[in-house]
């Protein structure tokens, strides 16, 4: 990062220079999730969530009126603990970190406040945590 600001000058298009400063930042957010995930820090890996969509939203303007709407919803539910969109953006998924306690609620409020400022109907897809990777045998 500190590169990337002693450089600044050097960008002229203020595309390029958006786009650049979300992948270093990105990179940073990465680095401090591990160790914040590590640590069984979930407020602060939650909170790079929420600067990884804001600036996905801003620097990558990979967003929409959608995905953000959803994303502001989850953000204002009890028990969420971050949320950000993922995939390629324009026009689909997000992922949330949510309390199991507040699962049920959360499902029901997003999906009743998606529904009346978008009038699109969000599907929610529960994740399983799996063996990981192991010999078939």
């Amino acid at each position: 990062m500190d590169q990337f600001l002693q450089n600044l000058n050097l960008i002229e298009d203020q595309t390029v220079l958006l786009r650049a400063r979300h992948v270093i930042t990105e990179n940073q957010r990465v680095l401090e999730s591990v160790k914040a995930l590590i640590n069984g820090d979930l407020e602060s890996f939650g909170r790079l969530m929420v600067q990884s969509h804001d600036s996905l939203r801003d620097d990558y303007e990979v967003t929409g009126f959608e995905l953000d709407t959803l994303v502001g919803t989850m953000l204002q539910q009890d028990g969420v603990v971050g949320a950000r969109m993922t995939g390629a953006g324009f026009g689909g998924c997000t992922v949330a970190f949510v309390k199991e306690e507040s699962l049920d609620n959360f499902q029901e409020k997003v999906s009743e406040i998606y529904l009346r400022k978008t009038g699109l109907k969000a599907d929610f897809y529960l994740p399983e945590i799996g063996p990981g990777v192991h010999a078939i045998s």
